[in-house]
């Protein structure tokens, strides 16, 4: 079962939180078809959140095809996202794992390695292969 954390200081709707980690626990292998997600109320209870800001955040996955809502019964992964390069015994996640250990140790912070990453990402990931600015 997924664990949802709300960062209310982030800017983002807790809804597009909620559906962003779930996202990435498809990603991840976390939460697989046939998963049931929390309720509304347990979310609600776990976060402080509004029990219809999960609603919301569960149709926008419904809509998407991620999850099923069945009446009575709750809401269920319906696919998943996951690839054998996200899998936790990938050689692509063990290699990042071990740079990440490696940029700690090195004194980065946890801010300092998501950004560094970020924007390493961006400019991997930008149009016309041209960096991006952040």
């Amino acid at each position: 079962m997924v664990v949802f954390r709300i960062e209310r200081r982030s800017g983002v709707p807790a809804y597009r939180q909620i559906v962003h980690q779930v996202e990435q626990a498809l990603r991840m292998g976390a939460l697989a078809e046939g998963d049931r997600l929390p309720t509304a109320a347990q979310v609600a209870a776990d976060t402080k959140v509004n029990p219809n800001t999960t609603l919301k955040a569960y149709r926008e996955l419904e809509r998407s095809g991620l999850v099923e809502v069945r009446q009575g019964a709750g809401t269920f992964i319906t696919r998943s996202l996951a690839t054998p390069q996200t899998a936790a015994e990938s050689p692509l996640r063990s290699r990042l794992s071990d740079w990440m250990r490696e940029a700690r140790a090195e004194g980065l912070t946890e801010q300092d390695i998501s950004t560094l990453f970020d924007t390493t990402l961006a400019e991997t990931f930008a149009v016309g292969g041209a960096p991006e600015r952040l």
